[in-house]
């Protein structure tokens, strides 16, 4: 079998060396025409159309959310009746306000994309397979803000997959990055104006309390952990010196490193934002977004298996650096999973116009490429080597255990009062 595997990921690699033209044209497509959550119209359109132009898939648009897809194809292979391997692979594509692709999530659709493909031709390639094998891609919209992996989660978009794939471009090439919890909050002070020399006892200065929640925040960070982090602005705080402002209005995020830490950092928060109004006497509101968003379930078994794929490839990989959040965490406490990051060519960072630049240079592409085939022959790993999907699971329950073992201890330690 491991003369008939390593035959399957020759096929993988010149399969998408193959398609290298039209995957091009597709990330460079959703490049040109940046769109914010939810609105990825364009983009949508433009992944459902690839599919539908590459025979043997059944393509759904608007699956489960306006601008989210599905495409899949199988299963084929092995005796009725047996169990079935169902290896999904995730594409994003929204961009950010004003700097567009500056996170690359055209890259990550084209990969997710190129890896399916690539996977697909070597599965026809070969002989009846000993397994039923099914593969799915899912367009994931809104991962910058709103997080559609979590809505599609909640409608059981990723209930039969088995184990899902994706990677995210970067300065480098990793199996992990740290990605952690995060939950935003929208807070909004509401008071009274009146002229600020002529009568300023009239007024309730919304500003005021802006200020002063900020400041009880920056004095909250003396007491959190040190892998906690709360950060934000005030985006509003009036229209002009001389009217005392009635209106103000933060956006804050409030980062854990796992997600059943975030009550505790969500109560001491509170805290902070109702002092100010109580202070002040304003009114006000928290507005906590729908979504929570998890930190990054490791699995090593794939990680490791993508790490030999991918030296196989070239790659040289780092375990040094930080990624933030992503909705993917929540993926992975689903379904065991990966999410690497890889090198495009560009020293630029993330978020800015220099990254935009670089997701849509044609250097990106060799590494994309790469990337979505070592994602594809990591694939196969799971589907034929003797024993790996049972491994991959049972990391996965373990994880999942320990870390609610780890969270509980520490809380308890600490004597926080709001336990999840």
């Amino acid at each position: 079998m491991a003369e008939k595997l390593q035959a399957l990921k020759q096929q993988v690699c010149s399969s998408i060396d193959e398609a290298k033209d039209k995957l091009h044209r597709l990330g460079d497509a959703i490049w040109r025409l940046p769109e914010l959550a939810y609105e990825e119209r364009q983009a949508h359109d433009t992944l459902v159309r690839f599919f539908t132009q590459e025979k043997g898939w059944t393509v759904e648009a608007h699956y489960k959310l306006e601008t989210a897809f599905r495409a899949t194809w199988g299963p084929v292979g092995g005796a009725d009746g047996e169990s079935v391997v169902h290896v999904g692979f995730l594409c994003e594509y929204d961009a950010l306000p004003a700097i567009g692709h500056a996170c690359g999530h055209n890259l990550i659709a084209e990969s997710g994309a190129a890896a399916a493909v690539g996977l697909k031709a070597a599965l026809e390639s070969g002989e009846a397979w000993p397994v039923p094998v099914k593969v799915t891609v899912l367009g994931t919209p809104a991962e910058e803000d709103g997080g559609g992996k979590v809505d599609l989660l909640r409608e059981g978009a990723f209930e039969d997959l088995d184990v899902v794939f994706m990677a995210h471009p970067t300065q480098k090439n990793a199996t992990y990055l740290p990605a952690v919890a995060v939950h935003s909050v929208l807070v909004k002070y509401r008071g009274r104006t009146a002229h600020a020399s002529a009568y300023p006892w009239e007024g309730v200065n919304a500003l005021d309390a802006a200020v002063m929640a900020y400041s009880n925040i920056s004095v909250l960070r003396q007491q959190l952990r040190p892998e906690w982090r709360i950060h934000g602005i005030i985006k509003h705080g009036g229209v002009k010196p001389n009217i005392i402002p009635d209106y103000s209005e933060l956006e804050y995020y409030l980062r854990t490193s796992s997600h059943l830490d975030l009550p505790n950092i969500r109560a001491k928060a509170e805290a902070c934002f109702r002092a100010a109004a109580m202070a002040t006497g304003c009114e006000v509101e928290l507005l906590f977004q729908k979504n929570e968003f998890y930190e990054v379930l490791r699995n090593r078994t794939l990680e490791d298996l993508y790490e030999e794929n991918g030296k196989a490839l070239g790659m040289k990989f780092t375990t040094e650096g930080f990624s933030g959040s992503t909705d993917f965490g929540n993926v992975s406490h689903a379904v065991p999973g990966i999410h690497p990051y890889f090198y495009i060519g560009s020293e630029a960072l993330n978020h800015t116009a220099e990254y935009t630049a670089a997701s849509g240079a044609d250097e990106a592409q060799l590494y994309t490429r790469r990337t979505a085939k070592a994602l594809a022959m990591t694939a196969l790993d799971v589907i034929f080597s003797p024993g790996v999907l049972d491994k991959v699971k049972q990391e996965f329950r373990e994880a999942k255990r320990r870390e609610e073992r780890n969270c509980k201890s520490r809380n308890i330690e600490n004597g926080d009062q709001h336990q999840p």
